[in-house]
């Protein structure tokens, strides 16, 4: 596909939400004005034919369009999609549309169709998704039928020529002063006619099977990322190209990372006494684990960031960082000892800094209660690790 700006919805005239039966009325009302034969010689005439030719391609598949309208036309080029040639790859490729008017319907039978296109939803642990992994796939797909090859008929007998067309693949008949040629109802423009089909098959020609598919997931992907096995769909007719594997990727969350883009954010909880007098906690990396100093002083939501900790970029050597979240934890019940030494604290205390006053902790919101001992249980067990 040729590089360009134009809008697909536009080059049609329908909506970003129009329906696939809006999409196809509107590409044959625009065809049909700017067909060549009704415009000869007519070079502005010859390319909005065109334009709405791959318009009306990419809007009539539903996956696509989807990728069109995330990723505009560099996603449909990713799909090996490039336009087409000439008109008669046009008329081919929409016999559907012109067949009836025009006298092509039929003939698109024996051009190679390319398979469908198929979607995997994987789900990915949190892990295997940051640093990369490989898996196996089962996936389900359409294959030719090793029976009959193929073809669709019975071993050891053979395709003849459709009884109702002669083999044309097309009827005509006179409507008025035109001759209007149509593709054949009975054997759908194949030209050929199944006196026995295949009994693996039943005439179809293609069978379903499970195909297992190693994938290499590369590390730093996240929910959303898409992968694109090439081939890896159902197979092509009439000696077409197989489709492709839409891989579409879902992480789970872990239970002590939080990702924002390629950096990580940790919480990791300290006591009061901690805090103010500083101290060394391990912390888990994506890969092993680290000493890292907190500052004496340091304040409840100050953050200390690990240069080049984070997820891996895809394509390069860069990582993010992983900023490690200091969340200062207050005791609710202090026995006497405890509460004298922080009284005696107090007392010691400079008249203008603040203080922290000794007695029960004010009661916070049950959820903020809930978070906190969450993270103190996950932290707890990873130290005993």
């Amino acid at each position: 596909m040729a590089p360009n700006n134009h809008d697909y919805y536009r080059i049609l005239g329908v909506s970003r939400d129009a329906t696939p039966e809006e999409i196809k009325k509107k590409y044959r009302q625009v065809a049909m004005k700017y067909h060549p034969d009704r415009n000869p010689g007519d070079k502005e005439a010859e390319e909005r034919f065109k334009e709405a030719a791959e318009a009306y391609e990419v809007l009539r598949d539903p996956e696509k369009r989807r990728l069109y309208d995330r990723f505009g036309h560099e996603g449909v080029s990713s799909t090996g999609f490039t336009g087409f040639r000439d008109f008669t790859d046009i008329f081919h490729a929409f016999s559907d549309i012109f067949g009836d008017v025009f006298g092509f319907g039929g003939q698109a039978g024996f051009q190679p169709q390319a398979g469908n296109d198929l979607r995997y939803d994987l789900t990915l642990d949190f892990m295997d998704a940051a640093l990369g992994t490989e898996v196996t796939l089962e996936v389900p797909r359409v294959v030719h039928c090793s029976t009959c090859g193929g073809n669709g008929a019975k071993p050891g007998t053979q395709k003849v020529p459709c009884p109702q067309c002669g083999g044309r693949g097309v009827v005509s008949r006179t409507h008025g002063i035109f001759q209007i040629t149509t593709t054949c109802p009975r054997c759908q423009g194949l030209r050929e006619f199944i006196s026995e089909p295949c009994p693996a098959c039943r005439g179809e020609g293609r069978v379903k099977e499970k195909k297992k598919i190693k994938v290499k997931i590369p590390a730093g992907m996240d929910s959303g990322t898409h992968l694109v096995m090439t081939g890896e769909g159902n197979e092509g007719l009439f000696g077409g190209p197989p489709g492709d594997l839409y891989i579409i990727l879902q992480v789970r969350p872990h239970e002590l990372f939080r990702r924002e883009g390629y950096d990580l954010h940790l919480t990791v909880p300290v006591s009061f006494a901690q805090a103010a007098l500083g101290t060394r906690v391990t912390i888990p990396l994506l890969n092993g684990s680290r000493e890292v100093a907190v500052p004496p002083g340091t304040q409840p939501g100050e953050t200390i960031r690990l240069k080049g900790e984070g997820v891996p970029y895809p394509k390069g050597s860069r990582r993010g960082d992983l900023l490690v979240d200091v969340r200062v934890t207050i005791p609710r019940h202090l026995n006497p000892k405890q509460q004298e030494l922080l009284q005696e604290w107090v007392k010691e205390a400079p008249e203008d800094q603040p203080v922290i006053g000794v007695g029960p902790a004010p009661t916070s919101a049950a959820e903020d209660e809930g978070l906190l001992k969450k993270i103190w249980h996950t932290w707890k067990n990873f130290q005993q690790k």
